[in-house]
């Protein structure tokens, strides 16, 4: 089971959502407010399992409605992913991988575990 593990930083609030294995899946922008964090927190449980997936890495791709996780290249070459909400703020993004299948299944991770997923405090 995962957990949004939310936790102060030098410049605000964030949180990290966290595999069962407690892999870091997805990590959000900081906050300024502790209700800010968790606001952000309640956006992805509730756009991450309705999301489509829109793959920039490809040549013509199609273009999603909000929510969707965008997959795209870093300048590292990279593969990583943004879930953005309704109204196209990102509220989650992921670290860099290098295969696109695994990019992959860390959206269907975020998917899985953001739902249920419990958040504590570190």
């Amino acid at each position: 089971m995962g957990k949004f593990v939310v936790r102060k930083t030098n410049t605000g609030i964030k949180f990290d959502l966290k595999a069962g294995n407690g892999e870091v899946i997805a990590t959000s922008e900081v906050y300024a407010s502790e209700a800010a964090c968790k606001n952000g927190v309640e956006s992805v449980r509730k756009n991450a399992p309705v999301a489509a997936v829109e793959n920039q890495t490809v040549e013509g791709y199609a273009v999603e409605k909000h929510p969707k996780f965008e997959v795209y290249t870093d300048k590292a070459g990279e593969f990583r992913f943004r879930l953005k909400a309704t109204n196209g703020q990102v509220i989650a993004v992921s670290e860099g991988y290098k295969a696109i299948a695994s990019c992959l299944n860390g959206i269907e991770s975020v998917k899985k575990n953001a739902p249920e997923a419990a958040v504590v405090e570190e």
